[in-house]
């Protein structure tokens, strides 16, 4: 990030959270542990994301690492004793993080996982949570829960097979080891995989491109992807088909046409 911004309060400085334009930037700034993160972190996640929720100029939702080591390399591992030790501390953990896990997916924007170096464990799991996923060539990737001991719970092995096919879930699972960004495409695990001095200019000029187009089409495709996730019965189709109707009636479909006819660019305002 080279330009100055709007910072967004949160809990602690190890989660950043800037407005810039129409881009809204969370920033896990741990760099001297690799961005791992800590209970702290991860109670400011949900925090941030409401700001940019109710943040009408904020468009995308960029989630990058501080530095050039790590986009997350995994739980702050000398909490452990501390937070982990215990059923009941292992239970606060996991329901935090799955708070945190929760804003990342239910967040009405577009939102893209900038990553690079280190995407281990719990950055696999917040990049897995993001709509989009654009990593630097030097880019690596795992879930080293089979060398720590961990169990992983269902819905993080859905969402994981969801991406990648049950075949590759297996084997990241059962192998432990660290794959590759080429890997990580082939799988696919990420939707680009770019030089890691380009990935920053891409990735801003990526979500520039996604901040143009009309915001209620894109609220009501990511309201259609959130509904997709769920099982049958749970879904609101009711809503997608309002959300649908919505952008029919808006001005921004008038905008649209009438910037098409006239061959210039459209510009939204989201109503």
């Amino acid at each position: 990030m080279n330009q100055p911004g709007t910072t967004i309060p949160t809990i602690t400085d190890k989660l950043l959270a800037i407005k810039e334009g129409h881009i809204g930037w969370i920033v896990f700034n741990n760099p001297e542990k690799h961005n791992a993160v800590s209970m702290e972190m991860w109670q400011s996640v949900p925090m941030a994301f409401e700001a940019f929720n109710n943040d009408p100029d904020v468009r995308v939702v960029i989630l990058k690492g501080a530095g050039e080591k790590a986009f997350v390399s995994g739980a702050d591992i000398s909490q452990f004793k501390e937070r982990r030790s215990s059923a009941e501390g292992v239970k606060e953990y996991n329901v935090t993080s799955d708070r945190a896990g929760e804003a990342i997916r239910n967040c009405p924007k577009p939102t893209i996982a900038m990553i690079r170096g280190y995407c281990i464990g719990g950055g696999a799991a917040t990049a897995t949570n993001c709509d989009m996923r654009i990593a630097s060539d030097d880019s690596k990737f795992g879930v080293p829960a089979g060398k720590l001991g961990l169990g992983y719970r269902y819905p993080g092995v859905k969402r994981l097979t969801d991406l990648v096919g049950p075949q590759f879930t297996a084997e990241i699972f059962f192998t432990a080891r660290q794959f590759s960004a080429q890997e990580a495409l082939t799988m696919g695990l990420v939707n680009r995989v770019v030089p890691a001095a380009e990935l920053e200019k891409y990735v801003r000029d990526y979500a520039e491109t996604i901040g143009r187009n009309a915001p209620l089409t894109l609220a009501a495709i990511k309201r259609a992807l959130l509904e997709y996730a769920k099982d049958d019965d749970e879904r609101d189709l009711a809503l997608c088909d309002k959300m649908v109707n919505d952008c029919f009636a808006s001005e921004d479909y008038k905008e649209g046409q009438t910037a098409f006819m006239e061959k210039r660019k459209p510009v939204f305002k989201g109503r």
